[in-house]
Parts: C-alpha cells; sequence; structure tokens
C-alpha cells in the first residue's frame, strides 16, 4: 500500500476491504436466515448498504438494514433506530461504522442493542485507530491504524471515488 497524498486507502482497496468483511460476516452468520446490519449515521450507514449488497451477492442470508442515529457529541442521549426492538430481537446484529477513533460511539451503540436479548453481537469498521477510551473492539476491520490524537482520518464513501484521507 502506497499513501500518497495522505490517501490510506483508494477506491479499488476500500472495496476489496468492504468485500473482505462482507465474507466474515458471512462466514460468522453461516446458520442464519437474517442479520442486522446496523449502521451509525452517516457513513456507517452507507458502509452497512454496501455491506448489504455484497452479502445478498455472496450468501442466502437476509440481510436487514438499520438506521441508528446517534448524536456524537452526546451519545448518552437517546439513540433512535430505523427498526423496532421487536424486529432485531434474538438476531444476530453487526454495529458498523466507518472509523473506531475513542469508542464511544461504538460503545453506547451497543449498549442501546443490549436492552433486548440477541444471538449474537457483532461490531465492523473500515479503520481502527487504536485511541479507545473504552473497552469496544472491533470484530471486522478494514485496516488498523496508528495515528497520533492530532490528526483526522476522512472516510468517503459517497461519489465515483472512494478514499480513506489521514489529514
Amino acid at each position: 500500500m502506497t499513501v500518497k497524498n495522505n490517501v490510506i486507502l483508494n477506491h479499488k482497496e476500500i472495496n476489496h476491504k468492504i468485500r473482505r468483511i462482507a465474507f466474515q460476516i458471512y462466514e460468522t452468520n453461516v446458520d442464519e436466515k437474517e442479520v442486522i446490519l446496523a449502521g451509525i449515521d452517516k457513513n456507517g450507514y452507507v458502509f452497512a448498504k454496501k455491506l448489504k449488497s455484497i452479502l445478498q451477492k455472496i450468501s442466502d442470508i437476509n440481510p436487514i438494514l438499520c438506521k441508528v442515529i446517534v448524536d456524537k457529541k452526546q451519545p448518552w442521549v437517546d439513540i433512535k433506530t430505523s427498526i423496532s426492538p421487536e424486529e432485531y430481537k434474538d438476531k444476530s446484529i453487526v454495529l458498523v461504522d466507518d472509523v473506531l477513533n475513542s469508542g464511544t460511539t461504538l460503545i453506547y451503540g451497543v449498549k442501546h442493542f443490549l436492552n433486548v436479548p440477541l444471538k449474537q453481537f457483532k461490531t465492523a469498521v473500515l479503520v481502527n485507530r487504536n485511541h479507545k477510551k473504552y473497552p469496544v473492539k472491533a470484530d471486522f476491520k478494514g485496516i488498523s491504524l496508528s495515528t497520533s490524537l492530532h490528526e483526522h482520518v476522512e472516510v468517503i464513501l459517497e461519489g465515483k471515488n472512494y478514499e480513506v484521507v489521514l489529514e
């Protein structure tokens, strides 16, 4: 992998990583009929939609999209989901986000889903930054980066050129 103009991952590499993560999700849920892909709004949801598309091509699993709306400045405030708890009760869930930085967003997302019994709970991120302040990990990750706290990782998953850029 060559870093040019602070591009960590280019379009082709991102597509490859999304496909690999979709296969990992399939392998982990091979006996399931349905899997909930709970994407944290905004980029996590876009990432979840891309995972859904690939899962539908490579497996018989019915991936169900769920948008998770979290106030990233106050993640402990009411988290909203596009599907009801009854729809994900006793199911396998994958909580999806673009970047795992401190773990704050993911830990509160996990907490929200634990209000009902689940069959299995996993997390998927495209970029794991290794700056966690909470005991949360990415079960499926595209790339792990050791960055400084002053650097910012931007994930662009829209348009014709996906990129992960270090700023």
